[in-house]
């Protein structure tokens, strides 16, 4: 038994302690080592002044030919309409039965970009880690085969992944922008480079915060773009380089990850840009052609990454991520010109959303995947009316979450990959969601890069893989 002198020690020593502790509990900061999420600012490299010379289109590496009878067709981010439905005619499978047959699978540098096809030729920009060079690479669509590249030195730090663009494709060019804005307008038959435009040092452009997002778009054989900073937009002439117009700028509104989409309204073609600082028409054709038609600060988050979506009676529905949500809006002609009506506006709980994807538009539709800041909903699929944007008509549930992935329709059904692998087949349905399967593809993280319907193939990656599958039902 201890004496009561040991007893008063002890209670003595067990005093100290608790009274040490107790100090250092009130001086402890447990969220000392946290920051608060600002948009563009995780992980962000320093931007700054770079006398880097990048002589854009300096490299070509021929490996060998190819000659292919297929002449299926995906010309540009979001497809030749801008609606992400492939028309491509081939029956689908339903269920992966036995398993998926991937028919092959290609290492790449870390990047979300997507490919285009064109002909039985895959076309997609990379990030070459060796050589430090951006490089649009071309593979055989059967075999996987890479039969060439054209590249040019540039220095990228990691920003969750690098090169994630989308080029545009005829039968004569092939135009890319690169992370840091450099764009390069090459032959797709032979690879030769034709020409190339710095925009950050042309156009005073601001590289966006995890680099270029912005996918060019080619009208015939003439390319628009959205430097921002010079110029709001411009159209460049591919046979030639030469610069055909170029919208002004005064309010200073600069790039943004979103890309310029077609509009028609009552019979005028014109282009729809979400820029930083608000949302832009830019006349498409005519005496005006270049030329703002109207433009609205209603909606100005400081990331956008999803594109316009363009519905039906001059509505434009946009959405962006960080907690910004959505915006549905209607352009009306007045005279001789337009003005904006906002018809809803609303957060991420409050109705369709989405941080990283643009929605599809499909039978009157729309179909979305929620942003994580969309409550209990958070990462559904779903869908709504597109006239009142705050109605669901359906989710996907609660087991059926998709992070951040891209989802297409074809053959009458959604292909949906979740960000981690899986890839899910569901029916094309407006009026519930009808599971058909799903099964995990790839082992990868980060599989966020549209995708790719076209010859009964489908194309997918994750961080560091470009993959085909091969869905045709029979």
């Amino acid at each position: 038994m201890l004496s009561k002198r040991s007893e008063k020690g002890l209670i003595l020593l067990s005093v100290v302690v608790a009274s040490i502790l107790f100090v250092y509990w009130l001086a402890y900061n447990p969220v000392k080592d946290i920051h608060a999420s600002i948009p563009g600012m995780d992980n962000r490299p320093e931007q700054s002044e770079s006398s880097e010379r990048v002589l854009i289109g300096e490299g070509f590496d021929l490996y060998t030919e190819n000659n292919s009878s297929l002449t299926g067709k995906w010309t540009q981010f979001r497809g030749a309409k801008s609606d992400n439905i492939s028309t491509d005619n081939t029956k689908l499978i339903s269920n992966w039965g036995a398993g998926p047959k991937i028919d092959w699978q290609v290492e790449m540098g870390e990047g979300h970009a997507a490919p285009v096809v064109y002909n039985g030729k895959v076309y997609v920009l990379d990030y070459d880690e060796v050589k430090k060079a951006d490089a649009l690479r071309c593979f055989s669509l059967e075999t996987g085969e890479e039969l060439w590249r054209r590249w040019y030195r540039v220095h990228i730090k990691r920003n969750h992944g690098m090169s994630r663009t989308v080029p545009a494709i005829n039968d004569k060019y092939i135009v890319t922008m690169g992370p840091r804005c450099h764009v390069m307008c090459t032959d797709p038959n032979t690879g030769e480079f034709l020409w190339g435009l710095d925009l950050v040092k042309d156009y005073m452009s601001e590289i966006p915060f995890w680099y270029t997002g912005q996918c060019p778009i080619l009208d015939g054989d003439v390319v628009i773009l959205a430097p921002g900073g010079k110029s709001l937009l411009m159209a460049v002439d591919c046979a030639t380089g030469k610069v055909l117009w170029e919208t002004p700028n005064p309010d200073n509104w600069q790039m943004s990850h979103s890309s310029v989409m077609p509009m028609t309204l009552d019979g005028k073609r014109m282009w729809v840009y979400a820029a930083i600082g608000g949302i832009v028409g830019v006349s498409a054709e005519g005496d005006d052609i270049g030329q703002i038609l109207w433009k609205t600060k209603e909606f100005s988050p400081s990331v956008v990454a999803p594109s316009p979506v363009v519905l039906k009676n001059g509505k434009i529905f946009m959405t962006a991520g960080y907690g910004a949500g959505s915006i549905l809006f209607q352009i009306k002609k007045n005279g001789d010109s337009y003005e904006t009506l906002t018809l809803q506006q609303f957060k991420p709980k409050d109705g369709v959303a989405s941080e990283q994807q643009t929605p599809i538009v499909y039978k009157d539709r729309m179909f979305a995947i929620l942003p994580k800041d969309a409550g209990g909903m958070r990462n559904r699929f779903v869908c709504c009316d597109p006239n009142d944007c705050t109605k669901i008509v359906w989710t996907s549930g609660t087991n059926d979450r998709f992070g951040l992935g891209p989802y297409i329709i074809a053959d009458g059904k959604f292909f949906i990959l979740k960000d981690d692998g899986t890839l899910t087949i569901a029916k094309a349905s407006t009026e519930k969601f009808e599971l058909l399967d799903k099964t995990k593809v790839l082992d990868g993280h980060d599989a966020w890069g549209p995708l790719v319907v076209v010859d009964g193939r489908l194309l997918m990656r994750d961080a560091k893989h470009l993959l085909c599958i091969d869905i045709r039902a029979n």
